[in-house]
């Protein structure tokens, strides 16, 4: 059990797949407080190689503590799968969520997806192609609940991975370049699990409103990829929010979660979610 300040939550480990002997959990953090409230699923970053649904520990505790239900996923990763499997898991798990919500405090038309770094991919995946056959796998058991959600919070995301992959090739990062290998087949792989392409592609099946939060000190990622996301994504017909934060780096919110940036930035996403969820049901329809 955790306790948010002003607005306390409970916190459980649930599974929700099952895969032969693997067993997939998430993290529920469920604010004390009459339903149906928000909800977002939560998609942790680390280079699609490690890390697990604790990563953004801190981000989630506050969002619960905001009156925000949030369910940590975890899902498989290289060496045990690549793309575009973990892809199908996340689909899996927001799929699976969106169909017990109730039973958690929320409801099915409140859900939606937070993703950070890699997750800011995986997330966004789904957001753009929620019913893609090769991410949305068969699940009866699921009674046809589909993958869309009602916004996208994406928090550093490499949200074009080829691009990505170039420029830490360009200045020989071993490291990011070995996880790039690890997720992706190949340079195609990169280009068609690509957020950025999909929306250039005109291949996106859904354009929820959507939050993109980054540091302009991020060196992980290229300078000019958030506004041309941003900037696609309007072209596409969608509403999309960006927001930089000045001399922050990459992973700045979980680095120092008590900084004024982070504090503001985690603002920014409650009052984001809540804002469109409350839209939504007053007016019955997605801005």
């Amino acid at each position: 059990m955790a306790n948010g300040g002003a607005q306390q939550f409970d916190t459980q480990d649930i599974p929700f797949r099952t895969i032969g002997d693997r067993q997939l959990l998430g993290r529920l953090y469920r604010p004390r407080r009459a339903g149906p409230c928000p909800a977002v699923v939560d998609v942790h970053g680390g280079a699609w190689t490690k890390n697990d649904r604790l990563q953004n520990r801190a981000i989630d505790e506050a969002l619960a503590a905001s009156g925000i239900v949030v369910f940590a996923i975890d899902f498989r990763m290289p060496p045990e799968v690549r793309y575009p499997v973990t892809v199908a898991d996340v689909n899996y798990g927001i799929r699976w969520f969106k169909r017990h919500a109730a039973q958690y405090g929320s409801a099915e038309r409140l859900v939606g997806v937070l993703g950070s770094s890699s997750g800011g991919q995986l997330a966004m995946l789904n957001a753009l192609r929620p019913t893609h056959p090769d991410y949305c796998t068969e699940a009866p058991e699921l009674g046809g609940v589909d993958a869309s959600v009602a916004f996208a919070t994406v928090l550093w995301p490499v949200i074009d991975p080829l691009a990505r992959y170039r420029m830490v090739q360009a200045r020989g990062d071993q490291g990011i370049l070995s996880a790039h290998h690890a997720f992706f087949a190949d340079e195609a792989a990169m280009a068609e699990g690509n957020p950025q392409m999909v929306l250039d592609r005109g291949e996106a099946e859904r354009l929820p409103p959507a939050l993109l939060i980054q540091g302009t000190a991020d060196d992980n990622l290229t300078p000019d990829m958030p506004k041309r996301f941003a900037e696609s994504y309007a072209k596409a017909g969608g509403r999309l929010s960006l927001h930089m934060f000045k001399d922050q780096p990459h992973t700045f919110i979980s680095r120092a979660p008590d900084s004024a940036d982070a504090k503001a930035a985690i603002g920014l996403v409650a009052s984001f979610v809540h804002e469109e969820c409350a839209a939504f049901e007053r007016d019955g329809e997605r801005r």
